[in-house]
């Protein structure tokens, strides 16, 4: 079950593209929610919401330092997801595979 809150959340943050930018932009060095909202052109609402998100996930960590807010990569890494996706690619693979050969197999017989 805590298996499958981990890829839920993973997975959830990682399904929308501010989010995707915002960890791409992060693995260049940390960020304040200031300088990662500058390129969105979303409040620094928009942008905490989105981090927040990220967070929950463990795919970004915060710091309050100062008045600023910095963000950087979590600790959390994709392991979990990227298992779940090569495990289905490989059936697919193999699925798909089997439907080639039964149709190479059948063209042959047709002939």
């Amino acid at each position: 079950m805590v298996h499958q809150q981990v890829l839920d959340k993973a997975f959830a943050a990682l399904s929308d593209s501010t989010r995707r930018d915002i960890l791409t932009r992060l693995g260049s060095g940390p960020a304040t929610i200031t300088e990662l909202a500058e390129p969105f052109g979303i409040t620094l609402t928009g942008i905490k919401k989105h981090v927040q998100v990220l967070e929950e996930a463990g795919l970004v960590t915060t710091e309050k330092i100062g008045r600023s807010r910095q963000c950087r990569l979590g600790t959390e890494r994709l392991d979990d997801a990227m298992q779940w996706i090569t495990f289905y690619q490989r059936l697919w693979e193999r699925r798909l595979d089997g439907l080639d050969a039964y149709f190479t197999l059948r063209k042959g017989t047709e002939s």
